[in-house]
C-alpha cells in the first residue's frame, strides 16, 4: 500500500510546483495536487508543475470546489458551459501531471434545506454527474466522488444512488469529512467498497483537533483491517490543513508512521 500527501498540506506555504519536490523528500510515494485557482487550471501551469516534478507520481487532482463544481449542476446553460470550460482546463492540466483520478465534491449544500434527505432531485443530479464523468473520462481522467459533509455525498446512501445513474463512478473515502458528517467512516467505506481509488487520511487529538496521522488517537490499525476486508490496496493520501502541523519534518514522521503500519 502506497502512502501519499496532498499538496494542500503546504497551502500558502509553497506553490504546487514547489511542493512536489518537498513531498518527495519527506518520503511520499505519490501526491494529490490541489489546484486552487483559475490560473492553476491552465494547461501551461500543469506543464510547469510537470517540468519541476522530480519524479513523484501524481495520483490525482483536486480543484477548489466552489469555483467550478457546483456550477456544473446549475440550471442556467451559460453557467454550465463556463464551468465545463474551466473543468476542461483543469483536466488537461491533470493530464500534464499524469494524474488519472479527479477527487470530486460536486454540489455546495450551503442552505439548510439542501441538506435535508428527500429534497434532492436525484434523476437530475445523477444524470448531470454521469455527464460530467463522461466529460472527464474523454480527457483521460476518472471522476471519483468524495464523501464531504457539506456537498453531494453528505451521508451514507448517496453514493449508491449516484451509481444507478453513473455505473462506473469511483469513490474517495475522507476520514475527516466522515467525522464531520456524524456518520461512522465504515458506513462510507462499505458503500464504496470495490470502487475506491484512494483514501484521505487524518488523525484527531483527544481534544478533537485534527492532526497528522500518528499524532492522535485514531485507530489506523482498525482502518487497515477494514480496508483489507473490502480488498482495498490503493493509496492512503495524507490531507491535512496547513495549520495542523509546523515543519515538514512532521510530514516525514507521519509518512514513516503509516509506512510502518502497512509493511
Amino acid at each position: 500500500m502506497k502512502i501519499g500527501i496532498s499538496t494542500a498540506a503546504l497551502f500558502c506555504r509553497k506553490t504546487n510546483s514547489e511542493a512536489l519536490p518537498i513531498l518527495k523528500d519527506v518520503g511520499a510515494d505519490l501526491a494529490e495536487v490541489f489546484l486552487t485557482s483559475f490560473s492553476e487550471y491552465k494547461l501551461s501551469y500543469g506543464a510547469e508543475m510537470a517540468k519541476n516534478n522530480p519524479g513523484l507520481p501524481v495520483h490525482s487532482v483536486h480543484v477548489l470546489t466552489t469555483q467550478i463544481e457546483p456550477q456544473l449542476f446549475n440550471p442556467h446553460p451559460l453557467v454550465r458551459m463556463d464551468s465545463r470550460y474551466f473543468l476542461e482546463q483543469a483536466m488537461r492540466s491533470a493530464g500534464e501531471l499524469g494524474a488519472k483520478y479527479y477527487t470530486f465534491h460536486g454540489l455546495a449544500r450551503c442552505k439548510k434545506s439542501a441538506r435535508i434527505p428527500g429534497n434532492e432531485n436525484w434523476k437530475r443530479l445523477g444524470t448531470i454527474e454521469a455527464e460530467v464523468f463522461d466529460f472527464c473520462k474523454k480527457l483521460g481522467v476518472t471522476l471519483c466522488q468524495e464523501n464531504v459533509e457539506w456537498s453531494t455525498y453528505n451521508r451514507p446512501g448517496v453514493f449508491r444512488i449516484l451509481k444507478e445513474y453513473c455505473p462506473d463512478l469511483k469513490g474517495v473515502l475522507d476520514l475527516k469529512q466522515a467525522r464531520l458528517s456524524g456518520y461512522d467512516y465504515k458506513e462510507y467505506l462499505r458503500e464504496m467498497a470495490g470502487d475506491m481509488t484512494h483514501v484521505h487520511v487524518s488523525d484527531l487529538t483527544r481534544e478533537g483537533k485534527m492532526c497528522l496521522p500518528g499524532k492522535g488517537i485514531f485507530p489506523f490499525e482498525e482502518l487497515l483491517e477494514e480496508l483489507d476486508k473490502v480488498g482495498f490496496c490503493g493509496p492512503l493520501i495524507i490531507e491535512p490543513y496547513a495549520e495542523d502541523f509546523n515543519g515538514v519534518e512532521e510530514l516525514a514522521e507521519s509518512v514513516a508512521y503509516l509506512k510502518g503500519l502497512t509493511r
